[in-house]
Protein backbone atom coordinates (compact mmCIF):
# COMPACT_ATOMS: atom_id res chain seq x y z
CA UNK A 1 0.00 0.00 0.00
CA UNK A 2 1.17 3.54 -0.67
CA UNK A 3 0.65 7.01 0.77
CA UNK A 4 -1.80 9.06 -1.29
CA UNK A 5 -3.74 12.30 -0.97
CA UNK A 6 -2.97 14.67 1.91
CA UNK A 7 -5.65 16.25 4.08
CA UNK A 8 -5.53 18.13 7.39
CA UNK A 9 -6.02 15.02 9.55
CA UNK A 10 -3.23 13.14 7.77
CA UNK A 11 -0.95 16.21 7.84
CA UNK A 12 -1.41 16.76 11.58
CA UNK A 13 -1.07 13.05 12.37
CA UNK A 14 2.06 12.72 10.24
CA UNK A 15 3.56 15.84 11.80
CA UNK A 16 2.90 14.63 15.36
CA UNK A 17 4.16 11.09 14.70
CA UNK A 18 7.11 12.48 12.77
CA UNK A 19 7.95 14.95 15.53
CA UNK A 20 7.96 12.19 18.16
CA UNK A 21 10.02 9.93 15.90
CA UNK A 22 12.54 12.66 15.14
CA UNK A 23 12.87 13.49 18.84
CA UNK A 24 13.42 9.85 19.84
CA UNK A 25 15.82 9.02 17.01
CA UNK A 26 17.61 12.35 17.46
CA UNK A 27 18.16 11.55 21.12
CA UNK A 28 19.56 8.12 20.25
CA UNK A 29 21.75 9.29 17.38
CA UNK A 30 23.09 12.57 18.71
CA UNK A 31 23.01 12.24 22.50
CA UNK A 32 23.75 8.54 22.89
CA UNK A 33 25.51 7.01 19.88
CA UNK A 34 27.54 10.07 18.76
CA UNK A 35 27.70 12.11 21.97
CA UNK A 36 31.46 11.67 22.31
CA UNK A 37 31.98 12.69 18.66
CA UNK A 38 30.03 15.90 19.19
CA UNK A 39 31.84 16.62 22.46
CA UNK A 40 35.23 16.13 20.77
CA UNK A 41 34.36 18.37 17.82
CA UNK A 42 33.12 21.52 19.48
CA UNK A 43 34.36 24.89 18.35
CA UNK A 44 36.29 27.33 20.49
CA UNK A 45 33.17 28.95 21.95
CA UNK A 46 32.62 28.18 25.64
CA UNK A 47 29.53 28.29 27.80
CA UNK A 48 27.10 27.88 24.91
CA UNK A 49 25.52 24.55 25.90
CA UNK A 50 22.58 24.60 28.29
CA UNK A 51 22.82 22.67 31.54
CA UNK A 52 19.62 20.90 30.54
CA UNK A 53 17.63 21.04 27.35
CA UNK A 54 14.47 23.10 27.04
CA UNK A 55 12.16 20.26 26.09
CA UNK A 56 9.41 22.53 24.74
CA UNK A 57 11.84 24.22 22.34
CA UNK A 58 13.29 20.91 21.15
CA UNK A 59 9.74 19.57 20.67
CA UNK A 60 8.76 22.60 18.58
CA UNK A 61 11.89 22.18 16.46
CA UNK A 62 11.11 18.51 15.85
CA UNK A 63 7.49 19.31 14.98
CA UNK A 64 8.64 21.93 12.46
CA UNK A 65 11.11 19.41 10.98
CA UNK A 66 8.33 16.80 10.67
CA UNK A 67 5.96 19.40 9.18
CA UNK A 68 8.58 20.22 6.54
CA UNK A 69 8.87 16.52 5.66
CA UNK A 70 5.06 16.33 5.54
CA UNK A 71 4.93 19.40 3.29
CA UNK A 72 7.26 17.76 0.78
CA UNK A 73 5.42 14.42 1.00
CA UNK A 74 2.08 16.17 0.50
CA UNK A 75 3.26 18.12 -2.53
CA UNK A 76 4.72 15.22 -4.47
CA UNK A 77 2.70 14.04 -7.39
CA UNK A 78 1.34 10.50 -7.31
CA UNK A 79 1.60 7.82 -4.67
CA UNK A 80 4.45 7.65 -2.19
CA UNK A 81 5.86 4.41 -0.76
CA UNK A 82 7.57 4.08 2.61
CA UNK A 83 10.92 3.90 0.81
CA UNK A 84 10.14 7.06 -1.16
CA UNK A 85 9.16 8.83 2.06
CA UNK A 86 12.44 7.74 3.66
CA UNK A 87 14.25 9.32 0.70
CA UNK A 88 12.19 12.51 1.11
CA UNK A 89 12.98 12.66 4.84
CA UNK A 90 16.68 11.98 4.19
CA UNK A 91 16.86 14.71 1.56
CA UNK A 92 14.97 17.25 3.68
CA UNK A 93 17.11 16.45 6.72
CA UNK A 94 20.37 16.72 4.82
CA UNK A 95 19.48 20.01 3.14
CA UNK A 96 18.00 21.52 6.30
CA UNK A 97 21.03 20.74 8.45
CA UNK A 98 23.61 21.40 5.72
CA UNK A 99 22.11 24.89 5.55
CA UNK A 100 21.98 25.39 9.32
CA UNK A 101 25.36 23.83 10.12
CA UNK A 102 27.36 25.68 7.48
CA UNK A 103 25.63 28.98 8.24
CA UNK A 104 26.38 28.54 11.94
CA UNK A 105 29.95 27.49 11.13
CA UNK A 106 30.40 30.68 9.13
CA UNK A 107 28.93 32.89 11.85
CA UNK A 108 29.92 31.25 15.17
CA UNK A 109 32.54 29.12 16.90
CA UNK A 110 30.21 26.43 18.26
CA UNK A 111 31.48 23.59 16.03
CA UNK A 112 34.61 22.73 14.12
CA UNK A 113 34.60 21.87 10.40
CA UNK A 114 34.57 18.09 11.01
CA UNK A 115 31.37 18.32 13.04
CA UNK A 116 29.90 20.72 10.48
CA UNK A 117 30.45 18.17 7.68
CA UNK A 118 29.39 15.05 9.62
CA UNK A 119 26.19 16.44 11.17
CA UNK A 120 24.21 16.80 7.90
CA UNK A 121 25.37 13.32 6.87
CA UNK A 122 23.93 11.87 10.09
CA UNK A 123 20.73 13.77 9.33
CA UNK A 124 20.29 11.59 6.25
CA UNK A 125 19.65 8.68 8.63
CA UNK A 126 17.68 10.78 11.13
CA UNK A 127 15.37 12.39 8.55
CA UNK A 128 15.09 9.16 6.58
CA UNK A 129 13.78 7.27 9.59
CA UNK A 130 11.35 10.12 10.27
CA UNK A 131 10.04 10.06 6.69
CA UNK A 132 9.66 6.27 6.68
CA UNK A 133 7.74 6.23 9.97
CA UNK A 134 5.49 9.05 8.79
CA UNK A 135 4.63 7.13 5.61
CA UNK A 136 4.05 3.89 7.51
CA UNK A 137 1.56 5.65 9.78
CA UNK A 138 -0.14 7.47 6.90
CA UNK A 139 -0.72 4.14 5.17
CA UNK A 140 -3.08 3.22 8.00
CA UNK A 141 -5.15 6.42 7.76
CA UNK A 142 -7.68 6.57 4.94
CA UNK A 143 -7.62 9.75 2.86
CA UNK A 144 -10.75 11.85 3.08
CA UNK A 145 -13.06 11.58 0.10
CA UNK A 146 -13.77 14.86 -1.65
CA UNK A 147 -16.65 15.27 -4.05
Amino acid sequence: MEVHQMDAKRFVTGTLVGGLTLYATGYLIFLVMFASFYAANEGSATGVDRGGELLWAVALGNLAYAALIMFVIGNRGGALSVGDAAWVGATVGFLLWFTADFTLYGLTNIANLTRTVVDPLLEIVHGGIGGAVIAAVLRAIPASVRS
